[in-house]
């Protein structure tokens, strides 16, 4: 199963162009008002440019990432026995409940494959058409979120599946679902980047999008996808626990940096359109 189809060049050098696009058309069209549509064009191309540009970064790191496969397995087997020193539930028992029924697991690989990119571009497509004032809070999150997952995955950990002897089975592998087993260009999706869980953050991204934009009674089913996902990237033995947790904490953190920069741009706005102090005028003396 193929699930990337650009390299990093590709995708920085793609990303360049449109960047370069949008700001050739602001410049081109500043002012005509034949050019109704130049600033609908100049969000296109200038968002498209952004979000390449991050996939690019997102591929880059998982190259310069692989360092050393045995200290990734060491640390990917201190998470495991912490987490059960923790008593947090065996992942390779969630595992169990489906691979006894293969549909499930295919269904499973398709879905951790898949949805991950797919939710999530259709999530920014809908803002960015539907509620535009609201698509700038929720694409700065993506790139806020998206880089801190990036940083801390400089340090290479492995993923339950490459566990065997703790109970794990890589069912991507076994069923020929693996997006790690293709590649283009000699290049392969990084497999020792699990910590933090990108699939974790990004799916309560898009809940809490559509849930805080949305005005529709429909939007709790958004809920869904967050559920199946955690147990997803579970049950496929692709991520453990902690890499969700991590990941949740990033996204608050994201919020939060969010929160703070609107706290002080509307700070300086008050202070820039406040009522200018008069000086009190000396009173006479009566004599």
């Amino acid at each position: 199963m193929q699930n990337l189809t650009l390299s990093w060049q590709s995708a920085g050098a793609t990303a360049a162009v449109l960047l370069g696009a949008s700001f050739a058309v602001r410049r081109a069209l500043p002012s005509r008002r034949n050019a109704a549509a130049a600033p609908w064009l100049v969000a296109v191309l200038r968002e498209a440019g952004t979000l390449l540009a991050l996939f690019a970064l997102w591929q880059l790191v998982g190259q310069l990432s692989l360092m050393s496969t045995d200290h990734a397995l060491s640390r990917a087997e201190w998470i495991h026995r912490t987490e059960l020193r923790v008593g947090l539930p065996d992942e390779a028992s969630v595992q169990r409940l489906i691979t006894p029924y293969p549909v499930l697991v295919r269904l499973a690989n398709y879905y951790y494959a898949s949805m991950h990119f797919g939710v999530m571009i259709a999530v920014l497509l809908w803002a960015f058409l539907r509620h535009r004032a609201r698509y700038a809070w929720v694409r700065t999150t993506v790139v806020l979120v998206t880089a801190a997952c990036l940083a801390i995955q400089f340090i290479p950990v492995a993923p339950p599946r490459m566990l065997p002897g703790s109970g794990f089975v890589d069912v991507a592998t076994e069923y020929g679902q693996s997006v790690y087993s293709g590649g283009i260009g000699g290049l392969h999706a990084d497999e020792l980047s699990a910590m933090p869980s990108v699939h974790v953050a990004w799916c309560v991204l898009a809940a809490v999008a559509v849930i805080t934009i949305s005005r529709s009674p429909w939007r709790w089913l958004i809920l869904l996808h967050p559920v199946l996902t955690v147990f997803v990237v579970v049950a496929t033995a692709n991520h453990f626990w902690a890499d969700g947790l991590v990941a949740l904490w990033l996204l608050m953190v994201a919020y939060a940096v969010q929160y703070g920069a609107g706290r002080l741009r509307a700070r300086r706005r008050r202070d820039g359109q406040g009522v200018p102090v008069t000086r009190p005028q000396p009173q006479p003396t009566s004599r």
